[in-house]
């Protein structure tokens, strides 16, 4: 990954603002970024300093080895789970300021 790449991925990822969440494939694509896998490699990487714990997984869900640290630090933000999910509809951040319909499937935006 190069460097412009992975200061994107990093930008984004600082932009999720607290009380929302975005997943992995959110990142990539708003960075431009070819595989959501590179989001988490950027952050294992280097995600210390971020918001590390408001991107999820696809289906809503924090991996497995950050479940705890994860949704607690998300409750303390008022993102609350059901269970080990957090539903994307409610809390997944909308960078272009639209809100779901009550009809709309939940998508990438």
């Amino acid at each position: 990954m190069n460097d412009e790449l992975h200061e994107r991925i990093r930008a984004v990822i600082a932009d999720v603002p607290a009380g929302t969440v975005a997943t992995y494939g959110d990142v990539a694509a708003l960075s431009g970024a070819p595989s959501p896998r590179m989001v988490g490699r950027a952050l294992a990487e280097d995600g210390h300093d971020l918001p590390w714990h408001r991107i999820l997984r696809a289906n809503g869900t924090p991996a497995p080895h950050l479940l705890h640290e994860q949704l607690e630090r998300l409750r303390a933000e008022g993102v609350l789970a059901d269970g080990d999910k957090v539903d994307l509809r409610r809390y997944r951040w909308r960078p272009d300021g639209d809100e779901p319909g009550e009809d709309e499937p939940p998508g990438l935006f």
